[in-house]
């Protein structure tokens, strides 16, 4: 018996390198992360439909995430996402979305997924992202705590739009991960400043700082929401996808979200 049972278990075996792969035991030793970010196609969104699946496929490329993309569709007080379960299967959620309301089964999956202490990237619109202005259609619902609650910060407006933002790093922060390799410690965005000022999570750890005519406001923190890690800027104008330092403060904060 003791013979059969082992030649089963050989047998076993060899069917089973048979139907895998060349590089199957690799990608189970080393499994992808698995990275969604949420954003909309909207002309007040900064073009992110353009910009994030090209930032997206560079994280495959460069860095090895398997990276999902959700764009939905449909008002502001009615919007849904495709393929949403898979939220449930990854380690960090990235928000570049403006003003939506989504279906209560879609909005439950974003607060179990923080619930569960599962790391959050918010990318500038991300600081209004569900808070609506129109009316919520049955069935959907808003989440304006989302801003206080998880990123620690409150929309307090908007800087003026010609002059743009003046970046400089925060010079008690400058051995931050998230600063490491950073080509320069002062650079220049195009996108108006978000005003945020006081944050309301006074622990927050502040990382840049932009300065508009001599009124400066974080637009960089890191902070943890119950035991979700946390990080938000309030760059992402279409232009910071070309510049490297943001690239790279973006990439710094992934690792930083997932270590």
């Amino acid at each position: 018996m003791a013979c059969i049972k082992y030649s089963c278990l050989f047998i076993a075996a060899l069917f089973i390198n048979i139907i895998l792969p060349e590089n199957a035991h690799s990608v189970l030793k080393e499994k992808k992360q698995r990275i969604v970010f949420l954003i909309t196609e909207d002309p007040d969104n900064y073009e992110a439909h353009k910009t994030v699946p090209q930032f997206a496929r560079m994280l495959d490329e460069k860095y090895g995430y398997d990276v999902t993309v959700l764009s939905g569709s449909g008002g502001h007080g009615s919007y849904s996402y495709p393929q949403m379960e898979i939220l449930s299967k990854s380690d960090l959620l990235v928000v570049f979305a403006r003003r939506i309301a989504l279906p209560h089964e879609q909005m439950h999956a974003i607060k179990t997924y923080i619930k569960k202490g599962k790391p959050v990237i918010g990318i500038r619109t991300a600081n209004h992202a569900f808070t609506v202005r129109e009316k919520v259609e049955d069935g959907f619902e808003d989440w304006p705590q989302f801003v206080a609650d998880v990123l620690g910060c409150e929309n307090r407006g908007y800087g003026p739009v010609e002059p743009g933002t003046d970046v400089g790093v925060v010079s008690s922060a400058v051995n931050s991960p998230i600063l490491k390799d950073i080509p320069s410690k002062q650079w220049h965005s195009r996108g108006n400043v978000y005003r945020v000022s006081p944050l309301l999570d006074q622990k927050a750890t502040i990382l840049l700082t932009g300065n508009v005519k001599g009124i400066i406001e974080p637009i960089a923190w890191i902070r943890t929401a119950g035991k979700s890690k946390v990080f938000y800027t309030s760059l992402g104008y279409p232009t910071d996808f070309e510049t490297p330092e943001f690239i790279q403060l973006i990439a710094n904060a992934i690792k930083w979200s997932l270590s």
